[in-house]
């Protein structure tokens, strides 16, 4: 394997939504990270890696790294990470490539859109409803525009690449956050203490397939406690800071010295 080589995380309940991005990679080698505790189905990826739960839940920080591993041993030399949930724009690829050609040292994040229901995903299709998330910075296709220290937050793991050598400089994903949140602001903030560039890259397209959540979270909300507690013991200050407010208006959760925890039953 030489060039770019697409990493994906996947269990069960996205399998459907990761065989659509395979069909719309087929021209680059594929890694699949299975984040299950199931057997994998039979994928067509040059590799599937298997990433049992931990202790907490889902191992996604773990799991990221050992997409990265496995992808550098295979002599990948551009590392694209997309959710199982995403499918590229047929130029997201190229756009990576052409941006670390650039910006070899930076960690490179395109514009993501979230799909309706029912949408279709052929090439014009997803042209038509090209809409980037309004959170974040969305140049246009080949420009490149590098973050601010403000804007570091804004990174998501749903779409990112760097070259190798970035990663290992990165330290990869801090292993400790298991389950739902937080690991991706912690890779943000380790980026910007170790003062590796994070830019934005116009025309790297991923479009978010379509999939009920809640919001906030509800599911989630321990893991979010937890991990955010962990955050907080390592940066000084907690992430998630909208959900969290949403939980303590619902009176799910409640503030104590350093933090945030359950209300008392």
């Amino acid at each position: 394997m030489s060039g770019a080589a697409v990493i994906t995380l996947c269990s069960s309940p996205r399998l459907e939504h990761l065989r659509n991005q395979l069909r719309a990679t087929a021209a680059v080698p594929r890694i699949v990270v299975w984040i299950g505790d199931d057997e994998p189905p039979e994928l067509d990826a040059e590799a599937v890696v298997r990433m049992p739960p931990g202790a907490s839940g889902l191992r996604l920080a773990a799991a990221r790294n050992a997409g990265a591993r496995e992808a550098t041993a295979r002599g990948a030399t551009l590392l694209i990470f997309l959710d199982a949930d995403c499918v590229p724009a047929p130029g997201l690829v190229d756009a990576y490539r052409a941006a670390a050609d650039r910006s070899p040292d930076a960690v490179l994040c395109g514009p993501v859109t979230y799909l309706p229901p029912g949408a279709a995903l052929d090439d014009a299709a997803l042209r038509a409803a090209t809409a980037p998330h309004a959170a974040r910075p969305a140049p246009s296709p080949g420009e490149l525009r590098r973050a601010t220290a403000a804007e570091y937050p804004l990174f998501w793991s749903l779409s990112f690449a760097l070259a190798p050598a970035v990663w290992r400089e990165a330290g990869g994903f801090d292993e400790v956050f298991e389950g739902y949140g937080g690991e991706d602001t912690d890779f943000a903030f380790s980026l910007r203490a170790r003062g590796i560039p994070l830019v934005w890259v116009g025309g790297a397209d991923a479009y978010h397939q379509y999939h009920e959540t809640s919001s906030p979270p509800w599911q989630h909300l321990d893991d979010i406690l937890r991990n955010g507690a962990l955050f907080a013991e390592k940066w000084g200050a907690w992430p998630m800071g909208g959900w969290l407010a949403a939980f303590a208006e619902a009176g799910a959760i409640e503030r104590v010295p350093g933090g945030w925890r359950r209300v008392p039953a």
